[in-house]
């Protein structure tokens, strides 16, 4: 599971987490028996109900990027690029991304501190997700998944540190 000091990580010890999860993903095997998709109907097919809903959580994070974004307009420019590499996550999914802001179930939190720090729980939270997923999925998809998981712990990580790169401190406000 992804610590909860994430800041800390380094990108090496980021990047190796990716790798075992990778690693663990090819283990599994082709996705059919000559290594091709299988003759399957799409519905019975492995890993269609988990892709589908890889394509609904990184709609409802984009909805918490959006959130975020309209209630601190000064985190904008910061979570931008976090926002972005989450909608070609969608897209790598199969999905098609949002064209319009998405509405978010959660408001985000008053303080620029704590909306940073459930952006983070959040990413950890659907990383944590997608990495227990890696192995019930065929491989190419377990592949695809411990990727994203691994991107999601990087953005938890990014989330838990300043604009600077120094790391958050919890009692601010961040403002």
């Amino acid at each position: 599971m992804i610590p909860e000091a994430a800041a800390r990580l380094s990108r090496r010890s980021v990047v190796a987490a990716a790798v075992v999860a990778v690693g663990a993903g090819c283990a599994k095997g082709a996705d059919g028996p000559s290594g091709g998709p299988s003759d399957k109907a799409p519905a019975s097919l492995p890993g269609v109900a988990e892709q589908a809903q890889a394509v609904r959580d990184s709609t409802d994070l984009i909805g918490r990027y959006d959130a975020a974004a309209a209630a601190h307009p000064s985190l904008a420019a910061r979570l931008r690029p976090l926002r972005a590499e989450v909608v070609r996550h969608i897209e790598a999914f199969g999905g098609k991304a949002p064209t319009a802001p998405v509405p978010a179930a959660t408001a985000a939190p008053a303080t620029t501190a704590k909306t940073l720090a459930a952006l983070a729980a959040a990413e950890r939270s659907l990383a944590d997700r997608r990495a227990a997923t890696v192995l019930t999925v065929p491989g190419g998809l377990a592949r695809l998944m411990a990727s994203v998981a691994a991107a999601g712990a990087g953005h938890a990580a990014l989330l838990g540190t300043r604009a600077g790169g120094r790391p958050t401190n919890e009692g601010t406000d961040g403002a």
